[in-house]
């Protein structure tokens, strides 16, 4: 986006949060003013239409924000008096946020859809000005103009049959059957340029598209419970036990844990997807790296073997990502084991390299299926419940140095991490 466009895009955002601002004074003595929050979903949208993802995220935060400081008790602070209004705060910010999603969404088809629209013009016109007899070198030059126009390419020309390009130049042969029929010649520079910004758009919109995924259904389940219960709790007409009480508010915690990792999850795995996870490495044992994993795993870690050799190696990697790694490795094996089945965590090490195995004796993972499980959504052989938890692992071991991979066991599941062995500290005599 360009800073002009971004600028325009920033003020309208403000004029935006602004205008459904006043509206809201305005209603405020007729609606209760819980009730009003749902209208700053009109301040996003235009945004997310016009503008993008990007600014849209920024008008849904700023819509909360002033709806927090002018209506919200106690008005003019960012602190809230209620616990539920925390709830509907949060409730309407992410409703805000998968309308922007949404509405970006459309956007892009509907450019997309204008672009199919600009390339069938195109041939129609070629076609009929050829029709019309119009001499070929003149419409070779009218093509490369249109051509140019819908790739967004100034520097292309288009030649007759195969053309060898020129140094700072990339060739593409266009073909209809085996017979050449023309060359489309792009420099090599634009080019490259053109291929970085595609391949940028891809990997966004496959992490945008993760994303929605996850918000459509990982978060509107807890959210949906969270808001029952809630709901439950605050009628004045219901009259429940102290025990009901409990089993509400009880289930209202589960299912703000359950947001809070899928949330989690995401973070990293936008992170992870966009390069920008920081390590701190530091020396460690292999067993105090999986001792912090256990723990982070629960009670469950009581149907886990380990079976460390004294001499291990240590390793240098960021601890909190590592106890990430396993733990969802460790997660991972618990859920598709039988529940009488024992988890082994088995490190072995060479002159370079340790290693860190996790067994399980579940239904194991066809060969076809061993890279696809870490990919994000990719098959149900994953921690998390969301289909994150081995692509977050895979990332984070990646960013440790690391490698992480599955393979062929016929009992079951088996994961390998991989880790840089480091030289061990001297020690003073």
């Amino acid at each position: 986006m360009r800073r002009a466009d971004f600028l325009v895009g920033l003020l309208v955002s403000a004029g935006a949060v602004a205008v459904v601002s006043a509206a809201v004074a305005s209603l405020k003595p007729f609606v209760p003013v819980l009730s009003l929050g749902v209208l700053y979903v009109f301040a996003v949208l235009p945004v997310a239409v016009f503008w993008g993802l990007g600014l849209a995220s920024v008008a849904s935060v700023a819509s909360m924000l002033a709806f927090n400081w002018f209506f919200l008790p106690p008005t003019h602070t960012f602190q809230l008096r209620d616990g539920a209004n925390w709830l509907a705060l949060g409730v309407y910010l992410v409703t805000a946020f998968v309308v922007s999603v949404l509405a970006a969404r459309v956007r892009r088809r509907a450019e997309t859809a204008e672009r199919r629209e600009r390339e069938t013009a195109v041939l129609a016109e070629a076609a009929g000005d050829l029709l019309r007899g119009i001499e070929l070198d003149a419409e070779l030059e009218r093509l490369t103009d249109l051509v140019s126009g819908v790739l967004g390419i100034a520097g292309a020309r288009l030649e007759l049959g195969e053309t060898d390009p020129h140094e700072d130049e990339r060739a593409i042969v266009l073909r209809t059957g085996r017979r050449v029929v023309a060359t489309l010649l792009i420099g090599g520079a634009e080019l490259e340029g053109e291929a970085l910004e595609a391949e940028t758009l891809r990997r966004s919109d496959a992490l945008k598209t993760a994303m929605l995924r996850s918000v459509s259904h990982d978060l509107r389940s807890p959210l949906t419970a969270i808001i029952a219960s809630a709901g439950a709790l605050a009628n004045p007409d219901i009259h429940l036990e102290r025990a009901d009480r409990e089993t509400l508010v009880d289930a209202i915690r589960e299912e703000a844990e359950r947001l809070d990792l899928v949330v989690r999850n995401l973070l990293d795995l936008s992170r992870l997807e966009a390069g920008v996870a920081e390590t701190h490495p530091e020396l460690w044992s292999v067993d105090e790296l999986v001792g912090q994993a256990l723990d982070a795993v629960g009670h469950d870690g009581a149907r886990i073997v380990v079976e460390l050799a004294a001499d291990s190696p240590p390793v240098r990697v960021d601890a909190a990502q590592l106890e990430r790694v396993l733990a969802n490795l460790i997660e991972n094996a618990l859920k598709f084991s039988p529940p009488d089945a024992p988890v082994i965590v088995r490190a072995e090490h060479g002159a370079t390299e340790l290693r860190i195995h996790v067994v399980d004796r579940g239904p194991g993972i066809s060969a076809a299926d061993r890279s696809a499980i870490f990919q994000p959504f990719r098959g149900d052989h994953s921690a998390g419940g969301a289909g994150l938890g081995l692509a977050i692992a895979r990332g984070f071991a990646e960013a440790n140095g690391g490698r992480l991979w599955t393979q062929d066991d016929g009992t079951g599941g088996h994961f390998v991490l991989a880790l840089a062995a480091a030289a061990r500290p001297m020690v003073r005599a």
